[in-house]
C-alpha cells in the first residue's frame, strides 16, 4: 500500500512541479492519431449514446491514452481498459488488469485472480456484461469468474461506477463490461497469432502433474462487400499449471481455547488458545481452457446496421490435492506436559502431542465448463430517430466433482490398541505465522504403503452404512444457468439550449438456474464383500504413485494415487450418502422473469462559460421470482415445494458533468438508487425442517410444532439489497496519457441480507398422519435487514514523465489509492457486520517505459485485510478473514520496428507474484491463529505474437 501511495503522491508532486510546462497549450491539447471508429455496443439505445467507444491502440502508453480519452468522453462515471494490440490486454488475465483500477481488489482463488470487490464491497454487488449483455455465472453467486474469460480474445474492459438508466442488469457497486472486438472499426485486414510458455516455481508438488505450461492464440479480421460487411474471429487455449502448498488449521481461525486450573498444568491464567487440528496438503492444478468469440457486423444501408456476435469457452480444471489430516487437540491426541509447551502471549506456541491418528488423504477435484454468450443488434437511424433491437443469449452448464480418498494407519472404530485400529503418531508443532502458520515434526513414514491401508481413520461413518466403513467420498454438484434477454430502444435528437436527446426502451430477461449436488460414501469393495473382517486394505502397488513432498512444513513424504482408477479397477465402490440432506439430488432451482422499463434525457446546456452534460433517467424494474426445493424432514422424508415474490423497484438516476472553460478539467455529480439481487442459493427453497407431533394441537408460534433452519437453507421471497449512492469527482487532464482525478462516494443501503429467526409459513410440508393446528413456525433464514453506510474516496494519478523533461520520454507512472469506509448494521441492536470482499484500503502503482518497440514495466498491487470467499465442506461456500497482500508483476517485451526484417514481431517475458505473496486467512484478529495459508509461487511467462 505505501508503494503505490507514495507513488500518487510523488507523482502529484512531479505534475504540480511540471505545472509550467504541462500549462503550455501545444503539450496540453495535443492527442495521438489513433483510430476512433464508433462501436455499436450490444443492447445500446443508440452508438453515441454517452456509452463507450472502441479505440484501436498499439502500446502501454497509447493503451493508457485510449482509455483516458474514453473516460473523458464517458456519461458516466468509468473506468477503462484498453487492449494494446490486437488480443493483447496490459495483463495476463482479465481479472488482473480490472485489479489496477481504482477503488478495485482481485481475489486469488487457487492462485489466479478470479473474483472482483468494487469500492469495498464484495463479488455478489457487482454484475458482469458481455458487450452490454447480462451473464450467467458458473457458481452459487452471480459474481462472474474472470479467469473462464479469456484475456486473448477482448478488446476491453468498461467499469461503470455510476448508474445510468439505459445500462441494464446494473450491479449496486457497480458493473464490468467486457468487450468484443467490432470488424467495421478496422480499416485494414488484421491477422495476428501469440504462443506463450508459462513456469511455476513451486515446481512439480505431485509427480502426475505439470510445472509447464503454454497458451496459443490468433484473431483475423477483414471487411467484405465494399466495406459494408466485417467478420472477426478470435481463437486461444490455454494449458496452466499451478503449484500450491497448501496448510489450513481448523476452527475457522477461532482455535480451541484452554482455560488455566488445576487440570491445565502450566497454563498462565485466563488461559491459552492452541491448535485444535489440520490438513496439510501439496495441490498441483492444471486448467485447460479453449475460447472462441466471433462477429460479423452488415452495414446494409445508410440507416441500418447489424451486428451478431457469438462467445464460446469450455472450461476444464483438474487439482490434485494430497496430503495428511492431523486432529490435535480436538482429538483423542494428549498434549505433552513435560516438558510444558511453549506459551506466549495467549498462545500455545510450541509443543507437542502424542496419541495422533492422522489422516492421509488423496482427493481429486474436478470442474467442467461450458460457457455460451450469443447476440444479435440491429440499429436504424434516420434524420433525428434512433430504433435499436437487441436480443441475448447466455448458459453455462458446469460438472464439478470432489473425490476424497483416505488411509491410515488402522480403523479408527477399532478398540485403542488392537492391530485393526494402527499405530498412532507423535507430532511436534512451532507457531510460524509467515511459513504456514506452523512447522511441523513427525515420526511415521505416511509414504510408505505397507504401512498406510485404505481405511477409515477417523471414524467419520459412525456406523450410518451399517457395518461398512467411510474410506472417502464423493460429491458431483453441477450447475445449470440459462439467460434470455430481449430488448428495443428508442431515441430522439432534440435540438434545445438545455438537452440534446430523449431516449425509452424496455428490456425482458427470462433466468434459470439449477442446482444438484448427488453425494457418495466411499468403501471399499473387499468391505462390501466381507463386511466384519475386510475393514483395512492396501493400495494396489500398481497404483502407487511417486510420494508427494510435504517437507515444506516437516511432514515429509506422503502416499499417493489416483482414487478415481481405484473405482474403476473395483478397489473401491459408492455408498449413497445416507443423511437427510441427501435424500434428494435437487437443491434448487430458481426462476427470474424481469421487466425493466426506462428513460433518459441526455443534457447539454451552458451555465455561463460552464458547459453542463450528461443525464437524468429513471428505470422502473418488475420481478417475478419463484424457486423450487426440497422441504426435508428431520426423519428424511421429503416433499418438492415451490414459493416465490413479485415486487417493483423504482431506480432512478442522475449523470452531470461540469467541463470547465479548460476543457481539461471536469467535475462530475452523480445520484442513483441501486439494487443487486440475492445470492441464487440465498433464494433456494431448500429447506430442512422437523415436525414434533407432540406439540401438534398448540396454538402458540412459541411452542408450535414447526421449526426449520440450518446451512443451506433459502428465502424465495427474498428482496434485493437496496441503496442510495452519490458520486462527486474532480478530473483534470493534462497530457495525452496524463491525468488526476479525486472521486468521493457515499452508499446508504437500504436493506442488508442476513440471517434472522423470523416466522415462516408450512404450509404443504409433511407433517405425517398428523394434522397439526398450527402451520406456523420459527426458521432461520436470509432475510433483509435494516443496512447501513459505505463511504469513501479515490485517487488516481497518471503521469507520462515527457512532462516533467524530455530525456524521460517513455517512462511514466500510473498508480491510485482508494479508502473506504463501512458501517453493516442489519438489527440495531448488533455490532456492525464485515462485508464479504471489503478492503479498508486498496491501493496500486505501475511505473513503465514505452518506447521505440521497447516496453518495460513493473507493478504493484496491494489491498489490506478482507472478508476472502473460499470453498468450504462439500464445496460449500465459506468466509474467512484474509490478511493484506501485495502483489508484484513485472513485464519486459520488444516490438520490432518498420523496415526490421522481423517487422510485426514481439517478444515477450512476463513475471507474477514477484515476491510470492501467499493468501493467508486467521481468526479472533490475531495473524498468528491462522486458518488458512497458501503458497502459490510465482509465474513466468515467455513468447511471442506475430501481425501479418
Amino acid at each position: 500500500m505505501r508503494f503505490a501511495l507514495l507513488a500518487t503522491v510523488a507523482g502529484t508532486a512531479m505534475l504540480t512541479a511540471g505545472t509550467a510546462v504541462a500549462a503550455d497549450d501545444s503539450i496540453v491539447t495535443q492527442r495521438s492519431e489513433t483510430q476512433v471508429a464508433q462501436a455499436a455496443p450490444a443492447a445500446a439505445p443508440a452508438a453515441n449514446d454517452g456509452l463507450l467507444e472502441e479505440i484501436i491502440v498499439s502500446g502501454f502508453r497509447q493503451s493508457i491514452q485510449a482509455s483516458l480519452e474514453q473516460k473523458r468522453n464517458a456519461t458516466q462515471i468509468v473506468e477503462v481498459i484498453t487492449a494494446e494490440d490486437i488480443g493483447k490486454l496490459p495483463d495476463n488475465s482479465i481479472a488482473e488488469s480490472i485489479a489496477r483500477l481504482p477503488g478495485l481488489a482481485a481475489q486469488r482463488i487457487d492462485g489466479r485472480a478470479q473474483s472482483i470487490s468494487l469500492r469495498g464491497l464484495g463479488p455478489d454487488f457487482t454484475t458482469t456484461l458481455l458487450n452490454g449483455r447480462e451473464q450467467v455465472t458458473t457458481g452459487n453467486n452471480r459474481s462472474v469468474e474472470f479467469d473462464q474469460y479469456p484475456a486473448e480474445i477482448s478488446s476491453g474492459v468498461a467499469v461503470y461506477k455510476t448508474s445510468q438508466s439505459n445500462v441494464i442488469g446494473q450491479g449496486l457497486a457497480g458493473t464490468v463490461d467486457l468487450k468484443t472486438i467490432r470488424p467495421l472499426d478496422y480499416k485494414d485486414r488484421v491477422l495476428s497469432v501469440s504462443a506463450r510458455t508459462e513456469y511455476v516455481t513451486n515446481g512439480k508438488l505431485n509427480s502426475d502433474s505439470d510445472e509447464y505450461g503454454y497458451r496459443i492464440s490468433g484473431t483475423y479480421i477483414d471487411r467484405f462487400a465494399n466495406d459494408t460487411m466485417g467478420i472477426s474471429i478470435g481463437v486461444s487455449h490455454l494449458n496452466q499449471p499451478t503449484q500450491i502448498k497448501s496448510a489450513r488449521f481448523w476452527g475457522d481461525g477461532n482455535y480451541p481455547f484452554v482455560a488455566s486450573g488445576p487440570n491445565a498444568v502450566g497454563v498462565p491464567a485466563p488461559g491459552v488458545f492452541i491448535v485444535g487440528g489440520g490438513e496439510i496438503r501439496s495441490n498441483s492444478q492444471t486448467l485447460k481452457r479453449s475460447g472462441v468469440v466471433a462477429t460479423w457486423q452488415w452495414e446494409a444501408s445508410d440507416n441500418f446496421t447489424s451486428t451478431t456476435d457469438f462467445y464460446y469457452s469450455k472450461f476444464d480444471d483438474v487439482q490434485y490435492q494430497r496430503g495428511v489430516e492431523l486432529p490435535l487437540f480436538w482429538s483423542a491426541a494428549q498434549v505433552v506436559t513435560n516438558p510444558l509447551p511453549t506459551f506466549d502471549n495467549g498462545l500455545v506456541t510450541a509443543g507437542t502431542f502424542t496419541g495422533v491418528k492422522g489422516v492421509g488423504r488423496s482427493d481429486i477435484r474436478t470442474t467442467k465448463a461450458d460457457l455460451y454468450s450469443a447476440g444479435w443488434n440491429g440499429e436504424y437511424n434516420k434524420d433525428a430517430w434512433t430504433v435499436v433491437a437487441d436480443l441475448g443469449y447466455s448458459s453455462a452448464d458446469r460438472k464439478s466433482s470432489r473425490f476424497e480418498a483416505y488411509f491410515g494407519t488402522g480403523r479408527g472404530g477399532a478398540p485403542a490398541g488392537s492391530a485393526a485400529a494402527g499405530v498412532t503418531d507423535t507430532i511436534g508443532f512451532t507457531s510460524a505465522p509467515n511459513d504456514f502458520g506452523w512447522q511441523l515434526t513427525k515420526r511415521l513414514n505416511y509414504a510408505d504403503p505397507n504401512l498406510m491401508l485404505l481405511t477409515d481413520p477417523g471414524g467419520w461413518s459412525g456406523g450410518s452404512i451399517g457395518t461398512l466403513d467411510q474410506n472417502g467420498y464423493l460429491n458431483t454438484p453441477t450447475i445449470d444457468d440459462e439467460l434470455l434477454s430481449a430488448r428495443l430502444d428508442v431515441k430522439r435528437e432534440i435540438e434545445s439550449t438545455a438537452f440534446s436527446a430523449i431516449s425509452a426502451g424496455v428490456n425482458y430477461t427470462d433466468r434459470q438456474k439449477n442446482y444438484s449436488q448427488p453425494e457418495w460414501y466411499v468403501v471399499t469393495t473387499a468391505n462390501v464383500q466381507n463386511p466384519t473382517s475386510q475393514r483395512s486394505v492396501a493400495v494396489p502397488a500398481a497404483s502407487v504413485l511417486k510420494p508427494t513432498d510435504l517437507s515444506w512444513i516437516g511432514l515429509g513424504d506422503t502416499l499417493a494415487f489416483d482414487p478415481r482408477e481405484l473405482l474403476a479397477n473395483g478397489i473401491y465402490s459408492l455408498v449413497k450418502c445416507p443423511r437427510n440432506n441427501c435424500k434428494n439430488d435437487l437443491a434448487y432451482e430458481i426462476n427470474e422473469k424481469v421487466w425493466t422499463g426506462f428513460a433518459k434525457v441526455d443534457l447539454d446546456a451552458m451555465l455561463g462559460e460552464v458547459k453542463l452534460t450528461g443525464n437524468i433517467g429513471a428505470q422502473y424494474v418488475h420481478t417475478d421470482q419463484s424457486s423450487t426445493g426440497p422441504a426435508i424432514a428431520s426423519n428424511g422424508t421429503f416433499r418438492i415445494r415451490t414459493d416465490g415474490s413479485k415486487y417493483y423497484n423504482f431506480l432512478p438516476s442522475a449523470n452531470l458533468i461540469f467541463t470547465m472553460p479548460n476543457e481539461d478539467h471536469k467535475i462530475r455529480l452523480a445520484a442513483s438508487r441501486q439494487m443487486a439481487r440475492a445470492r441464487p442459493d440465498q433464494l433456494s427453497a431448500l429447506s430442512t425442517f422437523s415436525f414434533n407431533p407432540a406439540f401438534a394441537n398448540n396454538t402458540s408460534i412459541d411452542f408450535s410444532p414447526w421449526s426449520a433452519g440450518g446451512d443451506g437453507n433459502g428465502n424465495p421471497k427474498l428482496k434485493p439489497w437496496v441503496a442510495d449512492a452519490v458520486d462527486a469527482t474532480y478530473e483534470y487532464y493534462f497530457a495525452d496519457a496524463g491525468y488526476f482525478a479525486l472521486n468521493t462516494y457515499y452508499k446508504w443501503l437500504k436493506t442488508y441480507i442476513y440471517n434472522e429467526r423470523q416466522i415462516m409459513d408450512f404450509t404443504g410440508f409433511d407433517s405425517g398422519t398428523v394434522t397439526p393446528r398450527l402451520f406456523q413456525g420459527y426458521s432461520n433464514l436470509p432475510a433483509n435487514g435494516n443496512g447501513g453506510d459505505i463511504y469513501g474516496f479515490e485517487l488516481a494519478l497518471s503521469v507520462p514523465f515527457d512532462l516533467i523533461s524530455e530525456s524521460l520520454d517513455g517512462f511514466g507512472l500510473t498508480s491510485s489509492f482508494g479508502y473506504t469506509k463501512t458501517s453493516i448494521q442489519p438489527n440495531p441492536n448488533d455490532p456492525a457486520q464485515p462485508i464479504p470482499g471489503f478492503s479498508k484500503y486498496t491501493s496500486q502503482a505501475t511505473f513503465y517505459y514505452d518506447k521505440d518497440g521497447f516496453q518495460a514495466r513493473v507493478s504493484a498491487n496491494h489491498r489490506s485485510k478482507f472478508l476472502a470467499e473460499v470453498t468450504g465442506f462439500g464445496q460449500s461456500r465459506a468466509l474467512r478473514m484474509g490478511k493484506g497482500e501485495t502483489i508484484y508483476d513485472a513485464q519486459v517485451s520488444y516490438e520490432f520496428q518498420e523496415g526490421s526484417q522481423l517487422q510485426g514481431l514481439t517478444v515477450m517475458l512476463q513475471g507474477y507474484n514477484l515476491s510470492n505473496e501467499p493468501f493467508i486467512a486467521y481468526g479472533r484478529g490475531d495473524t498468528r491463529l491462522v486458518e488458512r495459508f497458501e503458497d502459490y509461487g510465482s509465474r513466468y511467462l515467455l513468447g511471442v505474437s506475430y501481425k501479418f
